[in-house]
């Protein structure tokens, strides 16, 4: 792979909470070693500040959930290091900040990020437990009916935050760089994608939205269940719909990426499933929150391998088809013919490549560490961890 041939670059980054979004700043500090850099702001600052025939700069950013926050930050024109700020990450408070310094960011706090939801608390009425007719539908259906909390906090500080103390301007259109912020709708299957879209418009599987701010669709994106209630946006015509966590239902997005144009895409997650070490020893001594986590991360670690695999299966059988068909001599036309076919029949894009920076599997503390942890020492090492992942992988690639 040449990254001089590349013409568009994209970083996608996935959610997990704090720690992911400690991760994602270590690899982004490992790309920017490796030479990438970071475009971003409104439309004059990017003309100002970058050059456009650099093929190692970032143009489009992909996010969800924890990813949706860095990447808005990344977006509007900040460089990494304003995130290790904003994260006191290894280091003490700067005594002053400016929305117009991109150079640092106010931190962030467990205020700003667990904003009590009052709403709906535990509306259990005495007589509800006499009524015969809702007891008899079971304990599930006493629950339903009585815990009516749709999530223990809200996102509203971290759209409050972004919008206030970070966000220069709250529009996707005025972005000199391409954003995009994927949710998932509460009350239908589609996968919401926040952007600058010429209209709003959906398919059967994807709602592509155009009307939200930027810190909403971040609000909405990093709403994960049952922690966090689901974010609701109000449409042009007044109505609000509902929406929570970009994680929900697609892992890593990075088709998000692809089909706006990037031919390089870059994707970071934090997801990996505890493997056994001497040091640790085995989960079960752990207790019920440990395990519950190892089946979580089983599961979306298995879906990101059969995404990464299913991508590799549909490259390698396009080449070997285009290699047959040389090897056949069969004329231009017709190859080219039965080619685009494939391509339009499987969505494959042969000149798109894809590095997927992971944990690896000996890293077992991004395993065991809090998924919405501050402590500035905890996230210095998850960085550390990310920018060493980063590294090894760029490696791999010859960058």
């Amino acid at each position: 792979m040449r990254i001089k041939d590349k013409k568009k670059v994209a970083l996608v980054l996935s959610g997990g909470g704090i720690k992911a979004a400690a991760f994602h700043i270590g690899v982004c500090l490992a790309l920017q070693e490796k030479g990438f850099k970071f475009a971003g702001g409104t439309k004059e600052m990017v003309r100002q500040n970058t050059n456009e025939d650099d093929p190692m700069t970032i143009r489009c950013y992909v996010g969800s959930s924890a990813g949706a926050f860095v990447a808005s930050i990344l977006g509007a024109g900040y460089p990494v290091e304003s995130l290790i700020n904003a994260f006191q990450i290894g280091s003490g408070t700067n005594p002053s900040f400016d929305k117009s310094d991109l150079r640092y960011l106010k931190p962030i706090s467990y205020r700003d990020i667990f904003n009590l939801n009052s709403s709906g608390l535990l509306k259990f009425i005495p007589r509800t437990l006499l009524d015969k007719t809702l007891v008899s539908g079971g304990i599930e259906s006493l629950l339903k009916n009585g815990l009516k909390l749709n999530g223990l906090f809200s996102t509203r500080g971290i759209e409050s935050y972004l919008r206030k103390e970070v966000l220069i301007d709250n529009d996707f259109a005025r972005l000199g760089v391409e954003l995009f912020i994927v949710g998932t709708q509460l009350n239908h299957s589609r996968k919401a994608i926040f952007g600058n879209f010429h209209e709003s418009f959906k398919t059967s599987n994807t709602k592509y939205i155009n009307y939200s701010t930027i810190s909403e669709a971040v609000a909405a994106s990093t709403s994960l269940p049952p922690v966090f209630a689901p974010y609701g946006i109000k449409r042009p015509d007044g109505k609000e719909i509902f929406y929570y966590d970009g994680e929900i239902r697609d892992t890593l997005s990075t088709h998000v990426a692809a089909d706006n144009g990037a031919d390089l895409v870059i994707s970071s997650y934090s997801i990996q499933p505890y493997h056994y070490t001497e040091e640790m020893g085995s989960l079960h001594k752990y207790g019920i929150p440990l395990i519950l986590n190892q089946a979580l991360y089983q599961v979306v670690q298995q879906k990101i391998a059969k995404h990464i695999q299913n991508q590799t299966d549909i490259k390698n059988i396009y080449n070997a088809v285009d290699g047959y068909l040389k090897q056949a001599d069969v004329p231009n036309e017709h190859r080219e013919k039965l080619l685009q076919i494939i391509r339009e029949k499987v969505n494959h894009r042969p000149e798109v490549d894809y590095i997927y920076i992971a944990p690896r599997p000996q890293n077992y503390e991004m395993f065991f560490v809090d998924h919405f942890s501050l402590n500035p020492e905890i996230l210095a090492r998850i960085v550390r961890i990310g920018f060493k992942s980063a590294i090894n992988i760029l490696r791999q690639h010859d960058i």
